[in-house]
């Protein structure tokens, strides 16, 4: 895989394909990574990390942003992957506690994997512009972060079915916006394109074993 630039002009198809397929190898590896991790979360049964994921994610998030040009771009991106996987172990540990629990996050993996596939597909093959997403992506970003902070210290059901919704909706929006930008030559570093793909698959698995989980059990 080769070191991550930017490209002063705009990319030709083939510089363009190339940067598609950087970025989905790389996102292949970090979903994998991510299992791993996950995995000796609810080996270890660890408990949930609380407001630290939030701090830990965004100190990360800033590390690939400052590095997402260099070789060590790959070094934080599996550190942030790693991390989120590792974060999700006590959710997923959670439900598999759950009498069809093995049932229920393999129907989110399932569902998780064909929504990606068909938003992938069909951002490709039409080669849309989803940048008008962007006004809506950044309110949502602000909304799930100030809900999450809220939820620390107030919890309803029906509250966690909301945010879950919102968080599906944009986590779909991200991968349209981040794989749009790639095709269409806006977005030309694998590195930054794999995070904001994978941040948004993230998004839509997790809320999904929320969903199905509060619906199982409360």
């Amino acid at each position: 895989m080769a070191e991550p630039r930017i490209l002063t002009a705009r990319p030709s198809a083939v510089e363009i394909n190339k940067v598609l397929r950087n970025t989905y190898a790389l996102l292949a590896m970090t979903l994998l990574w991510s299992a791993v991790t996950a995995s000796i979360a609810v080996a270890i049964k660890a408990p949930h990390l609380g407001f630290i994921t939030l701090l830990v994610f965004f100190g990360l998030l800033f590390a690939v942003h400052k590095t997402q040009n260099s070789i060590w771009g790959l070094f934080w991106v599996f550190a942030l992957t790693g991390f989120l996987g590792f974060s999700l172990g006590p959710l997923v540990g959670g439900v598999l506690g759950m009498a069809d629990g093995g049932a229920i996050v393999a129907q989110s993996l399932g569902i998780t994997a064909v929504a990606f596939l068909g938003l992938s597909i069909y951002t490709v093959t039409t080669k849309r512009d989803f940048s008008f997403l962007a006004g809506f992506l950044v309110v949502g970003a602000i909304i799930i972060v100030a809900s999450w902070i809220v939820s620390i210290f107030y919890y309803s059901t029906l509250f966690a079915q909301v945010m879950a919704g919102i968080c599906i909706l944009f986590g779909s929006a991200l991968i349209l916006w981040e794989t749009s930008a790639v095709v269409r030559g806006e977005q030309t570093n694998y590195i930054s394109a794999t995070v904001g793909i994978y941040v948004g698959l993230y998004n839509i698995f997790s809320s999904l074993l929320l969903l199905f989980g509060i619906g199982g059990d409360d």
